[in-house]
């Protein structure tokens, strides 16, 4: 993931409603805290988006998003 697509991430998150927790990722994801969900998982994606040992954070964001979405 390039860091024009991380921003692009961190600008839908930014304009999206918050959403009521707990948000269920999947059977083993559970989001309570939507806040510092965000946070933690754009911290490292801002200093290398690029490292493989980020590939989980990035799948977990999509995933989220497209919860969003849907709930829009």
């Amino acid at each position: 993931m390039t860091r024009e697509e991380v921003q692009k991430l961190e600008e839908f998150f930014a304009h999206a409603d918050k959403q009521a927790t707990p948000i269920y990722l999947n059977e083993a994801t559970i989001i309570n805290d939507y806040e510092h969900f965000l946070e933690s998982h754009f911290a490292p994606l801002r200093i290398d988006a690029t490292s493989r040992v980020n590939q989980s954070l990035i799948w977990r964001l999509k995933t989220l998003k497209l919860i969003v979405e849907a709930n829009s």
